[in-house]
């Protein structure tokens, strides 16, 4: 089973419905004592840095994704989902994410009309199980006006570039986030989402070992 975390920031029911039209099971969660029956997880986001992380901690589930992080267990962090895994935001002011990854989200620089909206390419820098299948420089939907400036580009496995090349897609172990909105991605972004599925279920191995 895949839990999609709602804490009333995320896009839950695309989603859900893209990972049922896939064949996986996957149910939304409205309560953190329900991640330990889930296999892996999926963080979606839209908004504020700020405001995501103060619905986590109303919510209660900042401390539960914490350790479920500590657990191995797949988690997918989409959108503003991805950008909270950082330690810092720099929207509306200087605030702390889950820091489940290195680096902070900061502003796109003046020159680009903000948000970054629509569809874009992502060029792999390096291959992992969530691209496998998926061509190089294909397209995937965006839609943020905030981007992840990491200090390890071990983290780093795509890039899209809007004016300043940023990370679109990162992780390590098994922590990992998109920057762009695969469950609106047809083809490639299902295919992500199928390739996560295959992680969670045990049918590969994110290490591709």
């Amino acid at each position: 089973m895949i839990g999609i975390i709602d804490y009333d920031r995320g896009n839950l029911r695309s989603v859900e419905k893209a990972l049922l039209k896939l064949g996986y099971s996957a149910r939304i969660l409205e309560s953190p004592h329900e991640l330990t029956e889930m296999k892996g997880i999926i963080l979606p986001g839209v908004g504020a840095f700020a405001d995501a992380m103060t619905a986590l901690e109303e919510k209660g589930w900042v401390q539960p994704l914490l350790h479920y992080a500590q657990s191995g267990k797949p988690f997918l962090g989409i959108c503003l989902g991805m950008q909270v895994l950082f330690e810092v935001g720099e929207e509306h002011g200087e605030h702390q994410g889950l820091g489940l990854l290195p680096g902070r989200v900061v502003k796109f620089p003046a020159g680009r009309k903000i948000p970054h909206m629509g569809w874009n390419t992502l060029h792999q820098e390096k291959s992992c199980l969530l691209l496998e299948g998926i061509p190089d420089e294909v397209y995937f939907y965006f839609v943020h006006s905030y981007y992840a400036l990491t200090v390890d580009y071990d983290y780093i496995v795509g890039t899209s570039d809007y004016g300043v090349k940023f990370p679109a897609l990162v992780g390590r172990d098994n922590i990992w986030g998109a920057q762009f909105h695969p469950e609106k991605s047809s083809p490639w972004g299902l295919k992500l989402l199928e390739n996560f599925g295959r992680w969670v279920h045990g049918d590969a191995d994110i290490s591709g070992d």
